[in-house]
C-alpha cells in the first residue's frame, strides 16, 4: 500500500507543467542508454532494441524535458506508463537515414547502431522513437516499455572508466552543457598530443559567437581511448587501421568523409566521463570530417584547416546547422523545394517565418542566396558567407548565430 500511494505521489508531482523539480521527480541522476539497430533500404525501415545500459549520474537537460530545440531527422519520446504524459524529449539525425538519400538504398539493405541517453525514470516508462524522411513524415517507429527495476540493465561506467582530463569548468554545474574530446587514432604514447588537439579545437570553437560569450555555460572535458595504431582507415588507398572507434574516410564513397559506424564503442569508451555533445579527434592530415545531429562531431586534427573544420562540424552536431554550399557536380536531393528544412539556417521559403525574419528588418546584408543545402537552386541562406558554408570565412554568419544561442539558452536557462 505505501509503495503504490508513493508511486501515485510521483506521478502527480510529474503531472504538474513547468515545475523546477519536474526533473527530481521523475527522474534519478543517472543515464538510461538504449542501444538500437535501425534497418532496412530505401522503400522501408525497421528499427530494434538492441540492448539497455545503466551509466552513473545524469549529463543532460533538467529543465524545457518535454521540449524541443529543433525537429531533427527523428525523435525519441518518454511517457510515463501510466498516464502518457511526455516526460523527456530529444531531436536526432543519423548515419543511417543519410544513407538512404543515397542510390546504394535502393539496391541493398543495411543496418546502423545508434545509441540514444535518456535520464532514467523513477517508474516504468514507455519509449517512443521515430524516423523522418526528407519530407518530414514518420516513415518508422517503434514504442517499446522499460522498468527501471529491470535486473537485465547493464551497469556501465562504474569501474575502469577511461582516463580523463576537464580542459574547460563551468560557471554553474547544475545548468550547463558537456562536452566531451573523444581520442581516436592516437596510441597511448600519443596522448599528449591529443591532449595539446583538444585544447586546440576547444579553443578554436570558443572563439567564434555566440560560444565566446557564453563560454561559461560549457563544461568541457579530454577522454583518452587508446587505439592500437596511428590514425583512422583509408578504404580508397587499402589501409584498415586497429583503432578505438575503427574510423574511416570514403563513408558513403565519398574520400573525404571521415565517420564512424561504431557507436556502441564510442559510448563504451564514454560511460562514466561527463558527456552529452561528442567531438572526436581524428589522429591524420588527411582533410575529412562529419558531424551529425546530437550523435557526435568528427573532424581530422593535423591538416591546416582543422580549427575551421571542427568548429564547423560542431554546428551540425549541437545546433543542428545545415551545411550551406552547393556544388553543381554533387547535387544532392536532400531537401524537397516544397517542404521547409527544419534546420534554421537554410530556407525553402515554404513557411519561413521561424528562422531569420526577424534579421531581413535590421541588417541590409542579411536575405535570401540561393545555393545551400546541396542545392544550387531552390534552397536559400540568410548570407553569402559563413562559417556553414566556407571554411575560409571566420565566423558563423548572424541567422546561425542566433540559432546557435537559441539552443545554448535551451539547454541553460
Amino acid at each position: 500500500m505505501k509503495k503504490t500511494v508513493f508511486s501515485l505521489f510521483c506521478l502527480l508531482l510529474c503531472l504538474v507543467e513547468g515545475r523546477a523539480q519536474d526533473f527530481d521527480s521523475c527522474f534519478v541522476d543517472t543515464t538510461l542508454r538504449i542501444d538500437y539497430t535501425f534497418s532496412g533500404n530505401a522503400t522501408e525501415q525497421h528499427i530494434a532494441v538492441d540492448q539497455l545500459k545503466r551509466i552513473p549520474r545524469w549529463y543532460g537537460k533538467r529543465h524545457n524535458l518535454s521540449e524541443l530545440p529543433m525537429q531533427g531527422n527523428g525523435q525519441i519520446t518518454v511517457r510515463d506508463h501510466l498516464s502518457g504524459r511526455i516526460l523527456y524529449r530529444n531531436s536526432f539525425s543519423t548515419l543511417f537515414q543519410e544513407w538512404l538519400t543515397y542510390d546504394e538504398a535502393k539496391t541493398s539493405t543495411q543496418s546502423f547502431e545508434n545509441v540514444f541517453l535518456v535520464p532514467m525514470p523513477r517508474q516504468t516508462i514507455d519509449i517512443t522513437i521515430d524516423l523522418r524522411n526528407n519530407r518530414r513524415e514518420v516513415v518508422a517507429t517503434l514504442t517499446h516499455q522499460v522498468n527501471p527495476k529491470d535486473i537485465l540493465i547493464e551497469h556501465i561506467g562504474e569501474r575502469s572508466v577511461t582516463p580523463y582530463i576537464y580542459i574547460q569548468h563551468p560557471a554553474d554545474t547544475t545548468r550547463c552543457i558537456h562536452i566531451a574530446y573523444l581520442a581516436e587514432g592516437y596510441r597511448p604514447d600519443e596522448m599528449k598530443q591529443f591532449e595539446e588537439d583538444a585544447r586546440i579545437a576547444n579553443e578554436a570553437l570558443f572563439e567564434h559567437e555566440p560560444f565566446k560569450s557564453q563560454r561559461s555555460r560549457f563544461s568541457v572535458v579530454a577522454v583518452e581511448a587508446p587505439s592500437q595504431e596511428s590514425g583512422p582507415s583509408q578504404p580508397s588507398k587499402g589501409l584498415w587501421r586497429n583503432t578505438a572507434l575503427g574510423s574511416h574516410f570514403d563513408t558513403f564513397y565519398s574520400d573525404r568523409y571521415l565517420t564512424t559506424l561504431h557507436l556502441k564503442k564510442l559510448h563504451d569508451w564514454l560511460a562514466g566521463t561527463p558527456y552529452e555533445h561528442i567531438i572526436v579527434l581524428v589522429n591524420t592530415s588527411e582533410y575529412g570530417g562529419g558531424g551529425i545531429l546530437n550523435s557526435y562531431n568528427l573532424s581530422m586534427t593535423h591538416h591546416p584547416a582543422f580549427r575551421p573544420v571542427v568548429v564547423h562540424e560542431f554546428g551540425h552536431s549541437f545546433a543542428g546547422l545545415a551545411d550551406e554550399y552547393a556544388y553543381e557536380n554533387e547535387a544532392i536531393p536532400m531537401y524537397p523545394h516544397d517542404i521547409e528544412p527544419w534546420e534554421k539556417n537554410i530556407t525553402t521559403r515554404v513557411d519561413f517565418h521561424d528562422k531569420w525574419e526577424n534579421l531581413l528588418k535590421t541588417d541590409p546584408k542579411c536575405g535570401f542566396y540561393e545555393g545551400a543545402g546541396y542545392s544550387l537552386k531552390g534552397v536559400y541562406r540568410a548570407y553569402e558567407r559563413c562559417r556553414m558554408r566556407d571554411n575560409g570565412w571566420p565566423t558563423f554568419c548572424p541567422a546561425c548565430q542566433q540559432a546557435i544561442r537559441n539552443v545554448i539558452d535551451f539547454y541553460t536557462k
